[in-house]
C-alpha cells in the first residue's frame, strides 16, 4: 500500500502534538503554581521597598531556614521575582502566558529583552514552540523579533494567495535568515551553502520555523522530458503547501524571480494534491535591493518572498533538535512506498 507522504507527515505532527500536550499538561499545571508563587512574593516584595536591600537578604535567609530542602530562594532568584512583578503588572497575562513556560526562560527574558511588547512575543512563541533554555537564548540573540515582525519583508504574498494562508506566509518569513551555522568561506558557491544547509538540517529547521519538513535537496522535477534540480524543497504542514527554496550566493536579479516562479508552476502541477495550498517560494540572496525586488516581484504569477542570508558566527553546541529526525521520517516513507 502508497502511502501519501503528505498526509503521513500531517499524521506525524499531529501524534507529535498529541505526546506533548500529554507530556507537559501535568508538568504546566505545576508551572504555573511555581510561577504564580514567585509572582506574589514579588509583588509583596515590591510593597515593601522602602525596607531596603537587607529586607530581601533577610527574607532569602529566613525562607531557608524554614525550608532547608527547598530551592530557588536565593537573593538573587528572590530579586527576579520582584523584577518579574514589577515587569508584568497584568497578573491575568502571567497566569495565562507567562505561567506557561519554565522560570528559567521567564528570567532569561527578563535579562535580555527590554522592551515590553518583545518580552511578551518571546514569552508567547517559547510557549507556542516550546523552545529549550538554549534555543530561546539563540533567538533572542539573533534578534528574532526584528527579522520576524518588524523587518521589512519583500514578497508578493498578499497578492497571490488567499487569507488566511497570504498572512500566514508574511509570518513565516524572516529578513535577514540567520545561517550562522554554516562555516563560512570567502570563495563559497551556492552548492557548498546547500550541503552545508543539509549537513545541519535540524538547524536549519529551526531557523526556518516550526512546520517545516524537508523533502530533499537537488530535487528533480521533469517538464517535457527535461530536467530541473530545486535547491531546496519542504513541505510546511502549517501552511498546507511546499515550499521551494533557492540559494543565491550574490545580490538578488530579477532573473531569479522568473526560474522561481517556473518552478512553482512545475511543482504545483506535477506534486500538488487537490487538499494542499498553493505552493510559495523563497529567494535567499547574499544581498538585494528592495526596490528591484519589489517590481521583479509584482508580476509575478506565483507567490515568491525574498530575504537576505547570513552564514557568520556560530550557534551554540547545545541546540537541541527541535523536530523528529526528519531523514529517518524520510526513509520510512520510502521503504513502505516500496513494499
Amino acid at each position: 500500500m502508497l502511502i501519501n507522504n503528505n498526509e503521513y507527515l500531517k499524521i506525524i505532527e499531529d501524534i507529535k502534538s498529541d505526546i506533548k500536550k500529554s507530556q507537559y499538561k501535568a508538568a504546566l499545571s505545576v508551572n504555573r503554581e511555581l510561577i504564580m508563587l514567585y509572582y506574589n512574593i514579588g509583588k509583596i516584595i515590591n510593597e515593601h521597598k522602602s525596607w531596603g536591600n537587607k529586607f530581601i537578604d533577610n527574607l532569602a535567609t529566613d525562607i531557608k531556614l524554614s525550608f532547608p530542602d527547598v530551592k530557588g530562594y536565593s537573593v538573587r532568584n528572590l530579586k527576579y521575582m520582584a523584577k518579574f512583578s514589577e515587569t508584568y503588572p497584568d497578573e491575568e497575562f502571567v497566569q495565562t502566558v507567562s505561567a506557561q513556560i519554565p522560570w528559567s526562560h521567564n528570567t532569561l527574558i527578563l535579562d535580555k529583552v527590554k522592551i515590553p511588547e518583545q518580552q511578551k512575543w518571546y514569552i508567547e512563541k517559547t510557549a507556542e514552540n516550546a523552545w529549550s533554555h538554549s534555543v530561546l537564548a539563540h533567538q533572542i540573540e539573533s534578534g528574532l523579533y526584528n527579522r520576524q515582525v518588524t523587518a521589512e519583508k519583500i514578497s508578493n504574498f498578499e497578492k497571490r494567495l488567499a487569507s488566511p494562508q497570504s498572512e500566514l506566509a508574511v509570518q513565516t518569513m524572516k529578513d535577514p535568515y540567520i545561517l550562522d551555522f554554516i562555516p563560512f568561506r570567502e570563495d563559497m558557491l551556492e552548492r557548498d551553502i546547500e550541503n552545508a544547509l543539509i549537513k545541519d538540517v535540524t538547524k536549519l529547521l529551526l531557523e526556518l520555523g516550526t512546520g517545516f519538513a524537508f523533502l530533499g535537496n537537488q530535487y528533480r522535477i521533469n517538464v517535457g522530458g527535461d530536467d530541473f534540480y530545486i535547491d531546496l524543497l519542504f513541505y510546511n504542514l502549517n501552511l498546507c503547501c511546499y515550499v521551494v527554496i533557492e540559494l543565491k550566493t550574490g545580490e538578488f536579479k530579477p532573473e531569479y524571480a522568473g526560474q522561481l516562479n517556473f518552478y512553482l508552476s512545475a511543482v504545483d502541477a506535477i506534486l500538488k494534491k487537490e487538499s494542499d495550498n498553493p505552493s510559495i517560494g523563497l529567494l535567499l540572496c547574499k544581498s538585494k535591493n528592495n526596490l528591484v525586488a519589489e517590481y521583479a516581484l509584482r508580476d509575478m504569477s506565483k507567490p515568491i518572498g525574498v530575504s537576505e542570508y547570513k552564514i557568520t558566527g556560530s550557534l551554540p553546541e547545545e541546540l537541541k533538535k527541535q523536530l523528529p529526525s526528519v531523514e529517518d521520517i524520510r526513509k520510512r516513507i520510502k521503504n513502505n512506498a516500496d513494499l
